[in-house]
C-alpha cells in the first residue's frame, strides 16, 4: 500500500484498536468502586489502585493511540496492559465446561490485541496522526532507527586490485 491509502488503513486500525478499549474505560471510570470490587473478587492486590490506574490507562492510553501521540511507548504500554488484564480477568484455567471456553476466547481476544498494539508500536501512526500533522510526511514510514553517518571511504591504491574491508562484494560494501 502506497500514501494515502496506508494512511487510511493505519488511521482506521488505530481506531479500531481504541474502540476495544475506551467505551470500557469510560464506563469503568463512572463506577471506579465497582471496578475495584470486580478486581477484589479476582485476587488482585491494592484493587483501589490497581482500579485507579487501570481507568486512568484505559481512557487516556486509546486516546493517544487515535491521535498517533508517542506511539512506541504508547503501544507498548497498552499491549503490556491489555495482556497483564486478560490474564488477571479472564483465568480460564480456573473454570470448567463452557466458561472455560468463554474465558479462553476472552483471553485469546485480548492478546491479539495486544498483538495489534505491538504492531502499533513498530509501524507508527502513519501520516493521518497528530505525529504525522508536524513531521511533513516522515511518520507515514515505519519507525527505524536514526541511520548512521557514512564513513569516509578510503583513498583507492593506484594498482588495478581494490581490497574491500572483511572481504565483501562492492554491492554489499556499499550497503
Amino acid at each position: 500500500m502506497f500514501g494515502s491509502a496506508q494512511n487510511g488503513v493505519l488511521l482506521a486500525a488505530r481506531l479500531l484498536m481504541a474502540s476495544a478499549l475506551l467505551p470500557t474505560g469510560v464506563a469503568r471510570a463512572l463506577n471506579v468502586s465497582g471496578f475495584a470490587v470486580a478486581l477484589a473478587g479476582a485476587g488482585c492486590p491494592a484493587p483501589n489502585a490497581v482500579a485507579t490506574a487501570a481507568v486512568i490507562v484505559q481512557v487516556f492510553g486509546p486516546l493517544a493511540v487515535i491521535l498517533g501521540v508517542m506511539p512506541r511507548i504508547t503501544g507498548l504500554a497498552m499491549a503490556g496492559f491489555v495482556a497483564g488484564m486478560a490474564a488477571l480477568l479472564h483465568p480460564f484455567w480456573l473454570h470448567a465446561g463452557a466458561a472455560a471456553v468463554t474465558e479462553r476466547s476472552f483471553l485469546l481476544a485480548d492478546l491479539g490485541l495486544a498483538g495489534a498494539f505491538l504492531m502499533y508500536a513498530m509501524t507508527g501512526p502513519g501520516a493521518w496522526s497528530w505525529r504525522g500533522v508536524f513531521s511533513s510526511g516522515e511518520a507515514s514510514a515505519p519507525a527505524r532507527a536514526p541511520a548512521k553517518p557514512a564513513a569516509k571511504a578510503p583513498a583507492r591504491p593506484k594498482s588495478g586490485s581494490v581490497k574491500r574491508a572483511g572481504g565483501r562484494a562492492p554491492a554489499q560494501a556499499a550497503a
